[in-house]
């Protein structure tokens, strides 16, 4: 019976793993959603805000190195606060969905040409 237990257990912990390692993985394509429907206006799909109105903004382009060298928390502080022409997305976006939007910046970067 012990032996049963300890299998029970084994297999509860690495479900846990890979339940956790799956949102992991989710968060960049969530990410991707959340930035797609609050950030292309002004930031472009590519991240690099040549849009007309991120060009009257000056937006930031997000796969620039200035951009990529912050940390995360100073990136999520950003996008929760604003900073200069961008506005503060706390009221719009929970924490979880800001910290995915980070995540996809840095695929973003990482796709520059």
């Amino acid at each position: 019976m012990e032996s049963k237990s300890r299998s029970l257990v084994l297999l509860l912990l690495l479900f846990s793993c890979v339940l956790l390692a799956a949102q992991e993985t989710s968060k960049p394509a969530a990410g991707a959603s959340t930035f797609k429907s609050k950030c292309v206006l002004c930031h472009a799909a590519d991240g690099s805000g040549n849009t007309p109105l991120g060009k009257q903004l000056q937006a930031a382009d997000l796969r620039s190195k200035d951009v990529q060298k912050l940390s995360d928390a100073e990136m999520r502080k950003i996008v929760h606060d604003g900073q200069a022409n961008m506005p503060p997305f706390a009221d719009q976006l929970s924490n979880e969905e800001i910290a995915g939007v980070v995540k996809y910046l840095r695929v973003l970067a990482r796709s520059k040409k």
